[in-house]
């Protein structure tokens, strides 16, 4: 397949939410393939279809040391997190040049449309969790610095405008 380019912020994309995905398609596994070359090429651990411009509810994440464990997800969405938090320097390829810590829960279950288009429910901790939950924020027209103070996130603005000049 083929890494695709990052829409750059602000594209309006990136603040619309994608739209659900019926079925479990070739032409899905192929945006699927597509987006883990993205993510690879970055390099990330994760990436939702929105950033890509894809408008779909699809999202691919591989925290793991090896690569080649990604974990290919539609329609994915939190049913339990926990109560500790975990802080994790966060950033996007829509946004390059800056990053923030961020605090997310430390574990969540997460239930998706798996490739074989069967419901799946996952137990993620750590850096899988950070990740799909920032890769739902996109799916639902949110970005990580949307969890930021206002002050934060006009600084990081600020420094990301500044940078790309």
């Amino acid at each position: 397949m083929t890494a695709r380019p990052c829409l750059p912020w602000p594209d309006a994309r990136l603040r619309t939410p994608a739209q659900p995905v019926a079925a479990i398609t070739d032409e899905i596994r192929a945006i699927w393939a597509d987006m883990i070359d993205t993510m690879e090429a970055m390099p990330g651990v994760g990436l939702a279809a929105p950033q890509i411009g894809v408008m779909l509810r699809l999202a691919v994440v591989d925290a793991s040391d090896t690569r080649g464990q990604a974990l290919r997800m539609a329609n994915p969405e939190v049913l339990h997190a926990s109560v500790k938090l975990r802080s994790h320097e966060e950033a996007s390829p829509n946004l390059p040049g800056v990053s923030a810590k961020i605090e997310r829960p430390r574990a969540v279950t997460v239930r998706f449309l798996n490739a074989e288009g069967e419901t799946e429910e996952r137990d993620l901790v750590g850096l899988w969790a950070t990740s799909v939950q920032h890769q739902i924020d996109h799916l639902e027209g949110r970005m990580y610095f949307d969890r930021l103070s206002k002050l934060k996130r006009d600084m990081l603005l600020r420094r990301a405008r500044k940078g790309a000049r």
